[in-house]
């Protein structure tokens, strides 16, 4: 296969299609939220907008793993990003101090707004504490896991990798180039015997009640952080294969047909499966692809300014919907639903207080703490990598 091999580490510049790109990704979840049957905040109500049953379960069916591409897109974007734009001898303790400052704010902002209006009332104490510093994922107990705001449990994941990327990156520059996609390989066969540990040696009871496994399954397949690690690594190994001019010429639109692909996959492979490993190629050529087509300045649509500000605000985005949409739906009632024209509008007005909810973070919150301590000594390049919207 015809390979690019225009020399990238010269070319370490903004990537602003992936900054673009993030948006689809975090909308992704937020379809996947909006139209669960059920509500992930106790007592588990149903919450899908449709009155229609024919309706509801057609929503929740197609977009029931919407999140898990999202979420994982995430992980993998991480893990490129904070690659493309570090440089040897670059201190831990600034770059710890910027990562802790992209997250923590924000994270603190929500945990409040969510204790006050419905979360001190549902969530036991014992999950206060590790959920305000993020390390509430390591426990299998669903109601610490989820508890506070639900969306959070992925910013312990974005923690770990964190924590391990100066520890990482290391070894990664060492590897010879030719050996790169061996890695990659290597890592995704990882990603599958964490599925297959998680159906054979985990126990399959208690059951959740909004997913087809039990609650430790779907802790360790799906929610515990160092079971997500191998995504963040292969986005590493992804920055550095762009890096040595080693991408092959996979096309955006070939990557977009092997994302849809990959989606429809998940929707028929055992549960456990549609969490990551059906999709993980497909992410890997759609990041790979669109950045290829910034360094070749053939960025198009996604990176014009519009979408680049809706980019900047995912993060945000995210982090709102344990109130926008699961708060916001318990104070509608309506438990079984409105008719289609009123569901489709409660779908429209839960995506613009969603939205609106991200760019105040963002403006408010994340953009000032950033440039008030992060103090980075080099402009930053390429795009910041967001926190995952949650998929649960």
């Amino acid at each position: 296969m015809p390979e690019n091999r225009r020399p990238a580490e010269q070319l370490r510049s903004r990537l602003p299609s992936l900054t673009g790109l993030r948006f689809f990704a975090a909308l992704l979840v937020f379809c996947f939220h909006v139209t669960l049957a059920n509500s992930p905040i106790p007592p588990n109500k149903p919450i899908n907008p449709f009155a229609d049953p024919a309706l509801a379960d057609a929503s929740a069916w197609l977009f029931s793993k919407a999140g898990y591409l999202g979420v994982s897109f995430f992980f993998v974007l991480s893990g490129f990003v904070l690659t493309w734009s570090s440089r040897e001898g670059e201190g831990v303790g600034p770059f710890w101090r910027r990562r802790l400052l992209k997250i923590f704010p924000n994270h603190l902002v929500m945990w409040a707004a969510s204790m006050l209006l419905f979360a001190a009332a549902i969530t036991p104490w014992s999950a206060w504490l590790p959920n305000i510093f993020l390390v509430h994922s390591f426990f299998p107990q669903a109601d610490i896991y989820v508890g506070v705001n639900p969306p959070s449990w992925t910013l312990c994941s974005e923690l770990l990798f964190y924590l391990a990327f100066p520890f990482l990156i290391r070894p990664i520059r060492r590897i010879p180039v030719r050996s790169l996609w061996f890695w990659v390989a290597s890592a995704i066969a990882a990603m599958v015997a964490v599925e297959l540990v998680t159906q054979f040696l985990i126990p399959d009871t208690p059951r959740s009640p909004i997913t087809p496994v039990s609650t430790t399954q779907f802790w360790f397949g799906y929610i515990f952080p160092p079971s997500r690690l191998f995504e963040f690594i292969i986005g590493v190994l992804l920055a550095r294969i762009l890096l040595a001019g080693k991408w092959p010429a996979v096309t955006i639109p070939q990557a977009l047909l092997a994302t849809v692909g990959g989606y429809v996959a998940a929707l028929y492979v055992p549960f456990l499966y549609g969490f990551t490993v059906a999709t993980i190629v497909p992410i890997v050529a759609l990041i790979g692809a669109v950045a290829a087509a910034d360094l070749r300045g053939t960025s198009g649509l996604l990176a014009r300014p519009t979408m680049r500000w809706l980019g900047e605000v995912s993060f945000g985005f995210y982090l709102c919907q344990g109130v926008t949409v699961f708060y916001v739906r318990r104070l509608l009632g309506h438990e079984d639903g409105f008719g289609t024209p009123a569901a489709l509008a409660v779908i429209v007005l839960f995506l613009g207080v969603t939205l609106a909810g991200g760019w105040l973070l963002y403006a408010l919150v994340e953009r000032p703490a950033m440039r008030r301590w992060a103090r980075s000594r080099k402009p930053r390049e390429v795009t910041e990598p967001a926190v995952p919207t949650p998929a649960r």
